[in-house]
């Protein structure tokens, strides 16, 4: 099985497209991860610049976020991910949903999803994720029972801020979830926050620890399934996710480095 590792895109806006994509070719990724434009000819520039550097692509849709009411979650849900299909990237990471919808209203929505996704021919994986419909393990396993091919990405940084804990006491739930992921999102959360300061830091061991063992796990069940490709972005982002000094409020860390430093622990793990 074939592991690919991408760049996100997440806090490096401000570059230019062909700089960014730069970078990320000589920093030695495989490909990028972002949220498109829904300019159709802003899509296509960046997405013929990606192809040129021999870079692959996974389309993001995060901007539900500024829908909070269900009808206008649901319309800009469907025009961000045929936006993302229509690049054919190789899938498209999705934020679905909310805590606060029901059951019904979740269910509609990733049903929506997976329409756009056989309309295209693209696999559309969900995040979890703090207030999306699988923002706590608990909120998750319901969905998991009802949608058995459904498919998510793992950030599993977020379920340890929101459970204040490494996870230690839900072996059955992580068990139950595991073998639905596709991508992971290769960030060390920990009890208190969804993104250590420095994974590479002493302190930061246990948090990254448990995480390598889950990854380590969703590697194995992706071979043992007969996988061709596991992907994986590394995605400590910007502040405020990346801690401050006080008063300065100058980054303890540079998120790019542990970016970079995270694609390459994931080299050397999974080859």
């Amino acid at each position: 099985m074939q592991i690919k590792i991408f760049a996100p895109h997440w806090g490096s806006n401000e570059l230019a497209p062909q700089a960014f994509i730069d970078k990320v070719a000589a920093a030695g990724f495989d490909g990028i991860e972002m949220s498109l434009p829904l300019d159709a000819a802003a899509r296509a520039d960046w997405t013929g610049r990606i192809a040129d550097a021999g870079l692959a692509l996974i389309a993001q849709q995060w901007e539900t976020v500024f829908h909070p009411q269900f009808d206008a979650h649901k319309t800009a849900l469907a025009e961000l991910l045929h936006n993302a299909c229509a690049a054919r990237p190789l899938l498209v990471n999705t934020h679905t949903g909310k805590d606060f919808y029901s059951q019904a209203q979740n269910l509609e929505l990733i049903a929506l999803a997976d329409a756009i996704s056989q309309q295209h021919g693209v696999p559309i994986v969900h995040e979890i994720h703090r207030s999306r419909f699988s923002g706590h393990p608990m909120l998750l396993l319901p969905y998991l029972e009802k949608l058995p091919q459904l498919q998510l990405t793992a950030d599993l940084s977020h379920w340890c801020c929101a459970c204040e804990s490494l996870l230690e006491d839900q072996p059955d739930t992580l068990a139950a979830t595991l073998p639905h992921v596709r991508h992971i999102h290769a960030r060390v959360g920990h009890a208190q926050g969804p993104q250590v300061a420095d994974f590479r830091a002493p302190e930061a061991a246990a948090a990254l620890q448990a995480h390598l063992q889950w990854w380590d796990r969703i590697v194995e069940l992706r071979r043992a399934a007969g996988a061709d490709v596991m992907t994986m972005t590394p995605e400590f982002g910007p502040a405020p996710y990346l801690q401050t000094l006080p008063y300065t409020g100058q980054p303890v860390a540079n998120q790019w480095e542990l970016n970079v430093a995270m694609m390459q622990l994931l080299r050397a793990r999974y080859g």
